[in-house]
């Protein structure tokens, strides 16, 4: 097993454990520059790109390198080693939808010159071209339409509404929603989305599959849920919305659950409560400034 990442918004940490793995390796490279791995290989699993509001302004040069070139040199792995090649897109593909919830057949709301198209376009881009090496190539593709997912692991400060929540509890640091909080997400704990790309790997579905939580909240909602969660008495304060901000995000499942036989299975507050503890003890560990656990 091979691990590739360049570490940009990745740590060693992360992936540590997988060395009790007999052959397990890692390669600190960027995908954007040309790659090959020794031996045979089976799977090519692209799960590469950073995926947060923040990354969108600090790498958005290396978010689009990573789905045009970067998918470009793994989609020529799998074609070169005959592997199976799984994709993680995302639901950004649908923009700000006006279409709910989202379907596969449903092709988007986008800006693609907002702020967020880096991201969003980019993926757009990826799916066309693995599209075309499954037509010109007979490339086996599988593609994930991945919704809001969050879990431990996750980078603390990394701008996910998730995380930004939790950590601003923690701190004792007043809840930032953008806007009345009204918009809302789906979220997916890591281990359902897992299990779905499991599943979708070992399935013969070469087009584009969501794969989220449809049970839907109010990002106000998730706010006050985590404020109960942490135990800490922060304020809800509002900020401006930022541009193309969607006002509506849920996934409809029904290709999943009819031809992979997959839906999630934690709850929304049990897996909010792992992710909580995680990141009460990376804080604890960092800064030593964190709410005691209630």
């Amino acid at each position: 097993m091979v691990g590739i990442d360049n570490l940009i918004t990745g740590t060693r940490g992360n992936v540590r454990w997988l060395a009790a793995w007999p052959d397990w390796h890692l390669i600190e490279q960027d995908i954007a520059e040309p790659l090959d791995v020794r031996g045979e290989v089976d799977l090519v699993a692209d799960l590469a790109c950073p995926a947060s509001p923040a990354d969108f302004h600090d790498h958005g040069i290396e978010i689009l390198r990573t789905c045009s070139e970067g998918v470009r040199h793994l989609l020529e792995l799998a074609r070169r080693k005959g592997a199976l090649f799984l994709h993680a897109s995302t639901s950004e593909v649908y923009g700000d939808p006006e279409v709910h919830p989202q379907r596969e057949d449903y092709w988007g709301h986008v800006n693609p010159i907002g702020p967020r198209s880096v991201y969003g376009e980019g993926k757009r881009f990826a799916e066309a071209m693995i599209m075309a090496y499954r037509r010109l190539h007979g490339l086996a593709v599988r593609t994930a339409r991945v919704f809001s997912t969050y879990g431990p692991r996750m980078r603390i400060d990394d701008g996910r509404v998730v995380t930004t929540f939790i950590h601003q509890a923690l701190q004792g640091e007043p809840l930032t929603v953008h806007g009345e909080g009204n918009q809302t997400r789906s979220f997916c704990y890591v281990d359902d989305l897992i299990d779905g790309l499991v599943r979708l790997a070992r399935s013969d579905i070469n087009e584009p599959v969501n794969l989220g939580n449809p049970q839907e909240i109010r990002v106000r909602e998730l706010a006050e849920e985590i404020l109960s969660l942490t135990g800490s008495t922060s304020p809800i304060e509002s900020r401006p919305l930022p541009p193309d901000d969607p006002k509506l995000r849920r996934p409809d499942i029904t290709r999943a659950r009819e031809q992979l036989g997959w839906e999630p299975q934690v709850p929304r507050r049990e897996g909010l409560r792992h992710t909580v503890n995680w990141c009460r003890e990376v804080l604890r560990q960092s800064t030593g400034r964190v709410r005691p656990a209630v």
